[in-house]
């Protein structure tokens, strides 16, 4: 189980595939918010999901017995909490008390704090929630080696299930993806540079074509004028409803360029090459995509990095440097350089 962040859910994926490649006749059941499902409806034929809305339907300790009440339905042998949070803390104490066997994901806190010290940093790599995952499982007395590749075949997802502007895409194209936004302002690469970014994409190859991927007002907006400024730039919310047809798009581009975000692990997922622009946040911490190179990350060395694991911290030097000086074409050549080895 796990009620996180979208991009947090998604890592779960390759972890939860490999259990039920590895384990066939045990039934899986994937417990989420139900945004998730798109993720795990189709896994395998053993993994199934259950969507449940904590700030509502679930809500305080009356809707989480609720909600005990009806997993205890299920008749589950284990039980797997990769939150490790209040609310599902609190659902482990109860199946606890029942005596199911239960474990929990081991966040190392005192290492993510040493990795975002104000002072002497310890720069070491964090054990990723994929390991972390896997971990959990293997207490519970299930193993597994990772061996996830992508969520549709090498050929991509179906082009014809999306909207006619979407395809066929032919063999002169180049389809890149901008998920420009994030949930914090320490994530986030300034809007005027991300647009000189796509303007020199766009001037690079007349065969380019730009996707943008966001939703919200101000995502909307600053698509609209960008958009309006390029006819080879396409708004993907403004014409894709579900997160399963995104994910087909995402599985046909050539490259994504993508903050630490949910979009860079929805892209991994369906195994194309992100390139990803840290700032507050860093490599380091574990959260890089499931199959990407360190070689596509965009980052400054700044003695002041990492200091947020979430990027939810206020900048320590009031300017943002880590994002703002990081110059557009360093993007460009990153994309470029993976468009060319195609």
């Amino acid at each position: 189980m796990r009620f996180s962040a979208l991009g947090d859910v998604a890592m779960m994926v390759p972890v939860v595939y490999s259990l039920a490649m590895t384990y066939p006749d045990v039934r899986i059941t994937v417990l989420s918010r139900k945004f998730a499902r798109a993720f795990f409806d189709d896994l395998a034929p053993n993994v199934y999901f259950m969507g449940a809305d904590l700030n509502m339907e679930y809500r305080g300790v009356k809707g989480l017995n609720a909600l005990y009440r009806r997993l205890m339905a299920k008749n589950f042998t284990a039980v797997a909490d990769f939150h490790n949070v209040l609310r599902s803390d609190y659902l482990r104490l109860r199946f606890n008390l029942d005596r199911y066997r239960v474990a929990h994901i081991n966040k190392d806190r005192a290492g993510r704090r040493k990795l975002t010290a104000k002072g002497k940093k310890c720069l070491k790599q964090q054990d990723s929630p994929f390991k972390k995952y896997a971990d959990v499982l293997a207490r519970l007395g299930y193993p597994i080696e990772n061996n996830f590749k992508s969520l549709f075949s090498e050929e991509g997802g179906n082009l014809n299930l999306l909207p006619a502007l979407f395809g066929p895409k032919n063999s002169f194209e180049r389809w890149i993806g901008i998920a420009p936004f994030a949930a914090h302002e320490g994530k986030i690469y300034p809007e005027r540079l991300m647009w000189q970014v796509v303007d020199q994409l766009l001037a690079c190859d007349p065969q380019v074509k730009i996707f943008l991927f966001g939703k919200g007002k101000k995502e909307e907006a600053t698509f609209e004028e960008w958009c309006a400024k390029n006819q080879r730039c396409v708004s993907v919310s403004k014409h894709l409803e579900t997160m399963h047809q995104e994910l087909i798009l995402m599985s046909h581009l050539d490259v994504m360029v993508s903050m630490d975000s949910a979009n860079m692990h929805m892209a991994s997922l369906v195994a194309t090459p992100v390139v990803s622009i840290w700032g507050a946040t860093h490599p380091l911490a574990g959260f890089m995509g499931w199959g990407q190179s360190l070689d596509n990350v965009v980052q400054l060395d700044l003695p002041c990095r990492p200091c947020s694991i979430f990027g939810n911290k206020p900048c320590l030097r009031g300017d943002y440097a880590c994002l703002r000086n990081i110059a557009p074409e360093y993007i460009v050549e990153k994309v470029m350089k993976i468009i060319g080895s195609k």
